[in-house]
């Protein structure tokens, strides 16, 4: 049936509808371009060549945050490469091999009501595990392994998901063909949740890169250059990242001008970073 033939009062339902469908999308993508753009008309003219190469000074009055770029780089990857197997290690679990459903429900739930603890709380515990009971200190290291602790809940629950919506028929499928439950698992149910995997690793990349109350408690408010050129050395690294250094030239100095533009720095970032996992996945997926 055309719209021209439904009657008057389905057809200005249908066009409020759409109306306000529009207005949602409208105003939400001119929110995003707002932020964005005041973000980037403030900090772009903070940005020099100087303050991405060297460090700060004091003595000469400049401002440098390559510590702080390396600080966080370090912190993601050393986070990702410990959370990812886990998470989808522990997602692959509870999906394909678990038999006790109650026991699954329980801890899909426990991981659900992990995710929305305020990230505060997750500083605390790694302060006090990390920290101080393992001795570890105020440390890079410490770190990435407290929002190890906080974005595993998302990557599991993430891949969860993703596996789940591959057909039961492909599994049947495979293991028909003489394959064995590994394999099935490693050869056909992961290629084919490869998004939400992706979808788990981006949204984990995010809160790693925005994150400021764990890394304040956890790995310090250093601006200088850390020395990573062993594992010792990488151990007792200790140092601000971006998000630190933000809050460090926003609060405590009243900075804004190298506040925004490591604002501009971050969002810079997150995009190259999120692209590139995004190219990674369907790089995995052709595979």
């Amino acid at each position: 049936m055309r719209v021209s033939q439904l009657p008057m009062r389905r057809r200005v339902w249908n066009l409020g509808a759409r109306v306000l469908l529009y207005l949602s999308a409208g105003l939400t993508c001119g929110l995003l371009v707002l932020l964005i753009g005041t973000i980037c008309a403030r900090g772009i003219r903070g940005i020099n060549w100087q303050m991405l190469t060297t460090a700060e000074s004091v003595l000469r009055g400049t401002v440098g945050i390559l510590p702080a770029i390396q600080n966080t780089l370090f912190v993601i990857v050393l986070s990702l490469l410990i959370v990812l197997p886990l998470g989808v290690g522990a997602a692959v679990y509870l999906t394909e091999y678990a038999k006790n459903h109650r026991l699954v429900s329980l801890i899909e739930f426990a991981t659900e009501t992990l995710a929305g603890i305020p990230s505060i709380i997750y500083a605390l515990v790694g302060v006090i595990i990390f920290c101080t009971a393992l001795g570890l200190q105020k440390t890079l290291v410490s770190g990435a392994l407290t929002l190890v602790i906080m974005n595993l809940p998302t990557i599991i629950r993430s891949t969860q998901e993703s596996l789940k919506t591959v057909p039961q028929s492909y599994r049947e499928g495979a293991l028909a063909l003489g394959s064995g439950k590994w394999h099935m698992i490693r050869t056909v149910v992961l290629p084919s949740s490869i998004d939400g995997i992706v979808t788990g690793s981006i949204l984990a990349i995010g809160r790693v890169v925005g994150e400021s109350a764990v890394l304040m408690y956890t790995v310090g408010l250093s601006t200088a250059m850390q020395d990573f050129s062993s594992l010792a050395a990488m151990m007792k690294a200790s140092g601000a990242t971006l998000t630190v250094a933000l809050y460090i030239y926003a609060k405590e100095r009243a900075d804004f001008t190298t506040a925004f533009a490591i604002a501009t720095i971050l969002l810079g970032l997150t995009v190259v970073i999120n692209g590139a996992a995004a190219l990674a996945g369907k790089k995995l997926k052709k595979v």
